[in-house]
């Protein structure tokens, strides 16, 4: 079946994925203000890192809707609302919202694509639920180690990188501050997790 974009019902899941998209993007960037006044650097880094990713997910989306350009798309939906004053229940709803679109929202929305002849708008859904799978075990990795109370220790000596000045420490925990810079441990990932490491 090939339709116009502006009759089929691809039109409004294109519109609500950049809705979804548009919205997490504003969850994960005030989730990242509460991790920075919790004075975790890394975590708010990881919702910013993810935010942005969110954001170009948004523009893929949006920039398949030109054709409607002009038009007022109204859609329904639901979105979810995560207000909490704890980065752990951000990281584990976050986990959830990005398993719900890799599982069910995006293959489903694909599905419809291909059915209506939009093979590009299917194939953008298909590899952006992939995305939204990884974006959900990041979120959970880190709420496993926050739960486990070991985001800065370690069982065995592994290496912890500082993001604020790049210096690598080796032992079982995070240092308390820096010794280069006295950044508090916040600042500290390890260094397997810590992004350009080679």
């Amino acid at each position: 079946m090939n339709l116009s974009l502006k009759d089929s019902q691809t039109k409004f899941n294109l519109m609500r994925a950049f809705t979804g998209e548009s919205q997490a993007r504003n969850r994960y960037t005030f989730a990242a203000q509460l991790a920075h006044q919790k004075k975790l650097p890394i975590l708010e880094k990881v919702f910013l890192y993810t935010a942005e990713q969110e954001k170009a997910h948004a523009k893929v989306f949006y920039d398949f809707l030109k054709d409607c350009s002009g038009e007022t798309i109204t859609i329904d939906g639901s979105y979810p609302v995560d207000y909490s004053l704890e980065i752990a229940d951000h990281l584990k709803q976050s986990h959830l919202h990005e398993y719900h679109e890799f599982e069910d929202v995006y293959p489903a929305f694909a599905n419809i694509a291909e059915e209506e002849g939009f093979l590009p708008v299917a194939h953008a859904f298909r590899a952006i639920a992939q995305i939204e799978k990884s974006h959900g075990n990041r979120f959970e990795y880190y709420y496993q180690l926050l739960q486990n109370n070991t985001l800065f220790q370690d069982e065995t000596s592994i290496s912890f990188l500082c993001l604020n000045c790049g210096h690598i420490h080796n032992a079982t925990n995070a240092p308390e501050h820096c010794p280069v810079c006295q950044q508090e441990q916040g600042y500290f990932i390890r260094l397997k997790e810590a992004p350009f490491s080679i």
